[in-house]
């Protein structure tokens, strides 16, 4: 039996493997983002992060994995005339309404299908 998702939904439980893709993918994009806040002048900064920040750089670093997973997406269908595939539309739209890591695996479990992330 294969561990990797049928075409028409997603599994219930994602293969490790990818999870931790993807929470990589999502740590590198956090680095990013706080360089990038380093980057300010210091009269911009704050002393301590409150923990609404921290929720939402770690939004923010969700989001930016996804947009990039999106473009890799839309090259590939671009390039191959393919149509959406069944059930990718709606992971998107559960990730968007509540974006988590759980919810862009569900998404990166179709991509990874169609050997997307590398």
């Amino acid at each position: 039996m294969s561990t990797r998702p049928s075409k028409s939904s997603p599994p219930d439980n994602f293969p490790a493997t990818l999870t931790s893709r993807v929470a990589e993918r999502v740590a590198t994009a956090r680095l990013a983002i706080d360089r990038s806040a380093k980057l300010r002048p210091r009269s911009q900064r704050k002393a301590a992060e409150s923990p609404a920040e921290t929720a939402l750089r770690d939004t923010k670093s969700l989001k930016r994995v996804f947009r990039e997973m999106g473009t890799s997406y839309r090259r590939y269908r671009s390039q191959t005339g393919d149509p959406v595939v069944p059930g990718l539309k709606d992971a998107a739209y559960k990730f968007r309404a509540e974006p988590s890591l759980t919810s862009l695996v569900a998404v990166a479990a179709y991509l990874d299908e169609l050997d997307l992330l590398s």
